[in-house]
């Protein structure tokens, strides 16, 4: 029986999915789908799988996929990371009985990314990426989706789309989002971007990008004429964004560590993290109970921190509402909403969330782990222009020890002493001194002012290599 492609696959296979909740590292597990679905989600997908972590390792597979199949959590599209052709078919053809589609993640803009060469940093490989969606769609019962980040140039992305299209993709997500929006300079995504891909090509579209409140879902569709809307961020925030309510944060939250009860395993690590999203606001203002949450040891310690939090809000209702606004949010703090990230420029925009310490120093200007080496050794110095400069080994370029009698590193002068036979005290290397107590052993012996000679026996050097 051939797959579904395309609006056939869309509106058979994923029922004409129009809420849609993204793919999210350690976020996105199946308490969450879960939890999505039952307050308006409509399509979720797994978070973004390794592709060469979930060939070569079974438990992976099993603690990310295998474990987590229900029937109530469909449909659901597998999302991989990958650069390898072959190792991307190998994981998808293991993944692919565990869901209805597979999803190439072409957008992830995090420096691990970057580091591993694969989501957005693979954008400008079309050759490559070509090659992995034909195979993809060759060698696989279910269809293969992808998700991309625009160029700054529509022209550019519009033939970036057509080209995954051709290849065999069925449906595309657009992420209207460059690839150097991110963290601080995230701003706000290109509709107009997601607008022209939409009219380009011939298959689903999905847009992603400033989804905060189901009316912007509702003005995205609108008008970008897009088949589906996904939620990353504001379903975090909001779980039953897709329902258009801003329920009390302990409703959702409750709800959430009952499923993750009814549905396990489902790492502590995960559940934290959502219970951290969901008390954001209020987090910034019971700043005690946020280090109780960070420190809470499993399920039950998180629900224990919740059922603080719901009573103190619950304490902070009774009083004057006149209180409620003085956080400046738009609704009050215990209640299920966006984080709006400061426009970039604005004074906030460079705070941290929390002040390591109160200091007017230097050290505001450095990251929380340099402010940690510091407190611990207050002489540390981060400034480069500062560093000492040391003088480079004559062989390897590397920093010489400063004693060194043949100016060069501790591996370089090990060789150089070890082929030579000669001393170097600066490294603490004593070939030549060995060999001459070798040598006094072999040819000494007898008595000496009526004490036996030193017998000492010197271990013949070892090449060092």
């Amino acid at each position: 029986m051939a797959k579904p492609r395309g609006f056939e696959f869309w509106r058979s296979t994923l029922k004409g999915a129009r809420y849609v909740v993204a793919p999210m590292v350690e976020q996105s597990e199946l308490a969450w789908r879960l939890l999505s679905r039952r307050h308006g989600a409509e399509l979720c997908y797994t978070p973004m799988l390794h592709a060469q972590v979930f060939v070569r390792d079974a438990n992976y597979r099993r603690e990310n996929l295998y474990s987590e199949v229900n029937q109530e959590d469909r449909p659901l599209i597998a999302q991989f990371c990958a650069n390898d052709p072959e190792v991307f078919i190998q994981a998808a053809l293991l993944a692919q009985d565990y869901c209805d589609a597979i999803d190439l993640n072409l957008g992830c803009p995090q420096m691990i990314a970057k580091r591993g060469h694969y989501g957005v940093f693979l954008q400008d490989e079309w050759d490559l990426l070509e090659k992995m969606i034909k195979l993809a769609d060759e060698k696989l019962s279910v269809p293969i989706t992808c998700k991309i980040r625009v160029f700054p140039e529509i022209e550019k992305t519009v033939k970036y789309a057509k080209m995954l299209e051709k290849a065999g993709c069925q449906l595309l997500t657009v992420h209207g989002r460059t690839k150097d929006q991110k963290g601080a300079l995230t701003g706000i995504a290109s509709w107009k971007h997601i607008t022209a891909v939409r009219e380009a090509v011939n298959i689903p579209i999905f847009a992603n990008g400033n989804i905060q409140h189901l009316s912007d879902v509702q003005r995205c569709m609108e008008e970008t004429g897009v088949h589906g809307v996904m939620s990353a961020e504001g379903n975090l925030h909001n779980p039953a964004l897709f329902e258009g309510r801003s329920p009390p944060v302990w409703e959702m939250a409750e709800e959430y560590l009952e499923v993750v009860e009814k549905h396990p395993p489902c790492s502590l690590s995960c559940v934290r993290a959502h219970v951290f999203k969901l008390w954001h606001h209020t987090l910034q203002i019971h700043q005690d109970l946020r280090e109780e949450l960070a420190k809470a040891k499993n399920v039950a310690g998180i629900a224990e921190v919740n059922r603080q939090l719901k009573q103190r809000c619950q304490e902070e209702m009774a009083k004057d509402e006149s209180e409620w606004t003085r956080t400046g949010l738009p609704f009050p703090h215990w209640i299920c909403q966006p984080y709006v990230r400061p426009p970039q420029g604005s004074k906030k925009s460079f705070l941290v969330k929390r002040a390591l310490e109160d200091s007017d120093g230097p050290n505001d200007s450095l990251s929380k782990n340099k402010q940690k080496k510091k407190a611990r050794n207050p002489h540390k110095n981060f400034c480069p222009e500062l560093k000492p400069k040391y003088i480079k080994c004559e062989q390897c370029g590397n920093p010489k020890g400063n004693k060194c009698v043949f100016n060069l590193c501790r591996s370089c002068c090990k060789r150089k002493a070890f082929k030579e036979v000669a001393d170097c005290p600066g490294h603490g290397l004593r070939f030549k001194t060995k060999a001459l107590k070798q040598s006094n052993s072999d040819t000494g012996g007898g008595l000496t002012n009526g004490n036996p000679t030193s017998q000492t026996v010197s271990t013949a050097a070892h090449d060092p290599l």
